[in-house]
């Protein structure tokens, strides 16, 4: 079976996506809180790159689970168990994007109002716990990713 072009364009964005992953949460996020001499700037830039790489994985993983859909009814069912992994990473990023982000958010904009670090308040544990959570979504999410590119580039025919 030959690999189609759009099947190409579905490899190189998922790869350039999971890539993303890669990229912000274990090279550009812990260079900033070891770069950086104020932890809380740091934090607040990482929330952004965090924050625009989870809305990115909500339009990235519905686009590519349309792409999945259309393969697995022309007939490519290698693409039946990528669908169930865009699903959890689609999970992922709503979870991250709408729940844990916005009430990071707010718990950190409340501790700048009185002129403290998140850590310094009332809320500390309950960011913490937000965190853990936010940060195993992302764990989950960067391992999905890297099945997903391996199930992806399985079905690639090296006959083209």
């Amino acid at each position: 079976m030959r690999i189609t072009q759009s099947q190409r364009i579905f490899n190189v964005i998922s790869g350039l996506w999971v890539g993303s992953f890669f990229a912000v949460g274990f090279l550009v996020v812990p260079i900033l809180f070891s770069s950086l001499g104020d932890r809380q700037i740091a934090g607040l830039v990482a929330a952004n790159l965090f924050k625009i790489t989870a809305y990115i994985g909500v339009c990235l993983s519905a686009i590519l689970m349309v792409a999945a859909n259309f393969y697995v009814r022309t007939g490519l069912d290698s693409y039946r168990m990528i669908r169930w992994i865009l699903l959890g990473m689609l999970i992922c990023s709503i979870g991250a994007a709408f729940i844990l982000i916005p009430r990071m958010n707010i718990l950190r904009d409340q501790a700048l109002y009185l002129g403290v670090s998140v850590t310094e308040t009332n809320n500390a544990d309950f960011f913490k716990r937000l965190h853990g959570i936010s940060s195993a979504l992302f764990l989950l999410q960067s391992a999905l990713g890297i099945v997903l590119l391996w199930r992806t580039t399985k079905t690639i025919n090296t006959n083209i």
